[in-house]
């Protein structure tokens, strides 16, 4: 038995498995879905379901189309961390850019959250209220200024957009920006106090947030849905075009959200207050995701838009930082991005903090990594012992069984002491994988020289070169396997590797590569240790031969 060499196949291929789960996963998110099929939802004049019924909260099934004029008047507003355009039309948010985040290729421009169809995609922000002769995403305001910005010494700034209703009363939108926060108040109000419904959604093709490259890293876009009773749960584009998503409908609490990779929006009504959740196709690839609050003379349901920030997203609502999604090893990957974010505090460079992560990983699973070793070393030990069994009882497969246990236990052997520790191992260094795909710490991070991003490919190749070169070493200090096929396989697994990591985050290149040096040096350390007690690689040689 070679065990060690049939481990580290299981690890390299457990890992590639789990390299094309997630990418399966999130293409059942991100595959832009074809035009809507279910007659039910939608039907073919389109302008006819373009905003929700809400009939269990308002009585009302008034909908809007969604036409904007080209001519429309906007309002511009500059705060510390938005740059953003109203338009009169509906008085919505239909430009939203991050002025501390980035485009991925261009550092120049600030990063677009919301747009209306003019750069990549159509992704607005629409509110209106609910009823006969109520202002809604298809009124026209009135604009307060042409622009407005938040004062270097003021700490938040109004916008109050006016619109009448049929009846002659007045309905205000007023839009909250802070400094600081990337929460936008949005509150509804109409003259007199009186009862009121209000939708607030979102309008977004259902294309990915980023373009894909080959081999690149898939990851979820779309809506997601958060209450106490459902917990958090993800609805891919592709079942609101069949008509088949699986949503609370209405709940007292709870949230809407619009993730993609690094960035969220999401709509917070505050707790206690009834809404109902909404997600349907509206025409085209183009679909409506949204809540409905209803209040006695004012609706206020705040609006997030910014990057996924682990550190303060569970503050702001319950349940908000799950957006950070890591599956199903959450429990392990939230203690070790705070690990993570320790090392940043204490180095101030993310580079370096996953190397120190990973070398304290490394240094806790040491004592297990130990004992499979020397697991190891007993096993070879007696294989020439194991071969004699095998040639002796070739045909009597029960009498070999019995006789392999009975020498496992002369010698007292775990058959599987080499494998088990190695495998509690891998759960923990996938979480970390997935901390790192998933951090918008990571995101234009630089670590040393060349490596300015450490989200996005090492643009000269190096790190995935040097991956590649460890995993080679790795297999010579082990004898070549003795099976054909499993030879092969292991002399494929570094040239795979280093292909497929060649267009993978720098972030996680570098933590693959320090992990393998580790791994290079640990079990160069442990040899020695072994070579003393008569268990290295060298004693076991001559004791084979």
């Amino acid at each position: 038995m070679e065990q060690r060499r049939l481990i580290l196949l299981l690890v390299f291929l457990f890992s590639l498995f789990m390299l094309w789960d997630g990418w399966l996963r999130s293409q059942r998110g991100t595959t832009p879905p074809s035009e809507p099929s279910s007659p039910s939802s939608v039907s073919p004049s389109s302008e006819s379901r373009e905003v929700p019924e809400a009939r269990s909260l308002s009585g009302s099934s008034e909908r809007p189309n969604e036409t904007t004029p080209a001519s429309a008047a906007v309002l511009k507003v500059t705060t510390d961390l938005f740059a953003v355009e109203v338009s009169e039309i509906g008085g919505d948010i239909v430009f939203l850019t991050l002025q501390n985040h980035f485009e991925r290729d261009d550092r120049s421009r600030p990063f677009l959250l919301f747009e209306d169809g003019r750069v990549k995609r159509i992704y607005r922000v629409q509110t209106g209220v609910v009823g006969e002769g109520m202002p809604n995403h298809k009124t026209r305001w009135q604009l307060p200024a042409e622009s407005l910005t938040l004062a270097p010494h003021a700490d938040r700034l109004e916008v109050v957009l006016t619109a009448p209703t049929a009846d002659g009363r007045t309905v205000r939108k007023v839009l909250s920006f802070v400094r600081g926060s990337y929460v936008i108040g949005v509150r509804h109000e109409v003259e007199g106090g009186t009862p009121l419904t209000v939708y607030h959604h979102f309008l977004r093709d259902g294309s990915p947030a980023e373009d894909h490259s080959l081999f690149g890293v898939y990851t979820y876009t779309g809506p997601a849905i958060f209450t106490e009773a459902t917990k958090y749960k993800k609805v891919p584009f592709e079942e609101i075009a069949k008509g088949a998503a699986n949503y609370p409908q209405q709940a007292n609490d709870g949230w809407l959200a619009m993730v993609q990779h690094y960035f969220v929006a999401a709509w917070l009504p505050p707790k206690g207050v009834a809404r109902e959740f909404y997600l349907r196709p509206v025409r085209g690839n183009l679909f409506q995701t949204g809540v409905i609050v209803a209040g006695e003379g004012a609706v206020e349901v705040p609006l997030y838009a910014g990057p996924q920030d682990q550190r303060t997203l569970g503050a702001i609502a319950p349940g908000f930082e799950l957006v950070v999604d890591y599956g199903w090893l959450t429990f392990l990957a939230a203690p070790l991005f705070w690990i993570l974010s320790w090392f940043y505090a204490l180095t101030g460079n993310w580079g370096w903090a996953i190397v120190l992560v990973t070398v304290a990983i490394k240094a806790v699973f040491y004592p297990l990594s130990a004992a499979s070793y020397r697991s190891m070393a007993r096993m070879r030990l007696i294989m020439p012992r194991l071969k004699a069994l095998q040639e002796a009882y070739e045909h009597d497969k029960l009498r070999l069984q019995q006789e392999v246990m009975k020498l496992y236990q002369e010698e007292r052997i775990n058959p599987f002491g080499g494998c088990l520790p190695i495998l509690v191992q891998i759960p923990v260094f996938i979480a970390l994988y997935w901390v790192l795909l998933a951090s918008v710490e990571m995101r234009h991070a630089p670590w040393i020289g060349w490596i300015a991003d450490l989200s996005a490919k090492d643009p000269y190749f190096v790190l995935p070169l040097l991956m590649g070169a460890t995993m080679v070493v790795q297999m010579r200090l082990n004898p070549q396997p003795t099976d054909p096929l499993q030879a092969k396989l292991m002399m494929a697994m570094p040239f795979v590797f280093t292909v497929m990591f060649l267009w993978f985050p720098a972030g996680l290149v570098l933590y693959w590569l320090t992990n393998n040096l580790l791994s290079i040096l640990q079990q160069w350390w442990i040899n020695r240790q072994l070579e003393r007690i008569g268990l290295g690689p060298k004693a076991m040689k001559a004791a084979n031969e």
